[in-house]
């Protein structure tokens, strides 16, 4: 067995900090929708969902032992490499999430891990038919099945309910929404805070502290479950705001559609091992929400600009992260000056996000262009 280095805590540590960064980025998958509508008030929902994400890190591992012995190959790895992957991830996180773009933390992380991989041990190192099998295709899939199932069920919610008074029909799923935006929680912390238990699994395999193929032990799930569910109760609120009033105008029954329909695709992908994006699902499910009610407005523009970054991110990542892996590949020198671009880097976009800040207070204003409301009982079409 090997031996605990110094550079494999660096790694668990950054590691975590990505879980973090992943948990605030993508607490708006879970509760855009809830917080839009009034179901819960911001405070609340960030809350609930911080504990529904620990809660479903304990459910399955499937997804992690993807990560730990899948995309890569874990004999070729070093911990230097994991290390400059995370940092690729971790800044095209803070860079999407001051734009307040629901961009995939998951593809950050593999794009990141690809780069620094590629770079670091060559490119026969990426397992590029899993890359393809358990990433690309789902990424492409799911968002689209999403969308087409939350669709459906919108409209079908407002055809049931055509003849009940509008007032009912709003308390009613809003009471719902409780419950479909707290599973949708839980099915996040599921799929998401895995991805981070296979990237510690994997530094301890490469470090010899864990044989190769296994899955990741116990203070490795209670870590990440933690790390995420802290980075969600934190509440990214810019990418909030642009999915629950930036994207289309939604109402109850639309926000528990598009809720209900991402968990039964993020919960499904998470038993078979598909580390898919849950905020491309959680997207494309609320514009399937948008697009399943009459008369609602979807603003095609937000939407461009999201699926462009979602292009973008594999390949931001993983160039971010092949230069991080150059540099650290320079010994401990290199690994502290990565460190130390990343930390000047986090800090500058924090300061640049206090220039117009979002904050659980006006979260729900209404943006300049953006759709208006419509009438709470609008039938559908």
């Amino acid at each position: 067995m090997g031996t605990v280095s110094f550079l494999i805590v660096v790694v668990i540590v950054t590691a975590l900090a990505f879980d973090f960064t992943n948990g605030f980025h993508d607490t708006a998958n879970s509760m855009a929708t809830s917080i839009a509508t009034g179901a819960l008030a911001p405070r609340v929902a960030v809350a609930v969902a911080g504990v529904l994400n620990l809660l479903g890190a304990f459910l399955s591992t499937e997804v992690a032992k993807t990560i730990s012995n899948g995309i890569v190959d874990d004999a070729r790895v070093s911990a230097a490499m994991i290390f400059a992957g995370l940092v690729g991830a971790i800044l095209w996180n803070l860079a999407t999430w001051l734009l307040g773009l629901p961009s995939s933390s998951s593809h950050a992380l593999f794009g990141g891990l690809i780069g620094a991989v590629w770079v670091g041990a060559g490119a026969s190192a990426v397992n590029a038919g899993e890359v393809l099998e358990k990433i690309v295709i789902p990424a492409v899939a799911s968002p689209v099945v999403a969308c087409v199932v939350a669709m459906l069920a919108t409209y079908l919610a407002y055809v049931i309910t055509r003849r009940t008074r509008g007032d009912k029909v709003k308390r009613g799923f809003r009471a719902g929404q409780v419950g479909s935006a707290s599973l949708v929680a839980l099915a996040h912390g599921t799929n998401d805070a895995q991805k981070t238990m296979g990237v510690i699994t994997l530094t301890l395999i490469s470090g010899g502290l864990l044989a190769p193929g296994a899955g990741p032990p116990w203070w490795v799930v209670l870590s990440a479950g933690l790390a995420i569910a802290l980075g969600t109760y934190m509440g990214g609120w810019r990418i909030i705001r642009t999915m629950g009033k930036g994207l289309t105008d939604i109402q109850t029954p639309q926000g528990f559609a598009a809720e209900t329909s991402a968990t039964s695709v993020i919960l499904a992908s998470s038993h078979m091992g598909f580390a898919l994006s849950t905020t491309q699902v959680c997207t494309g499910s609320i514009l399937g929400a948008g697009l399943g009610r009459k008369l609602a407005h979807v603003r095609w523009g937000v939407a461009g600009r999201i699926a462009v970054s979602w292009v973008l991110t594999l390949p931001a990542a993983a160039a971010v992260g092949g230069v991080a892996a150059w540099v650290a590949d320079h010994g401990d020198l290199g690994v502290a000056l990565v460190a130390g671009v990343a930390l000047a880097a986090a800090a500058g976009f924090y300061l640049l996000s206090r220039r117009r800040p979002v904050n659980a207070d006006n979260v729900n204003d209404t943006r300049p262009g953006a759709p208006e409301p419509s009438p709470a009982g609008q039938s559908a079409g």
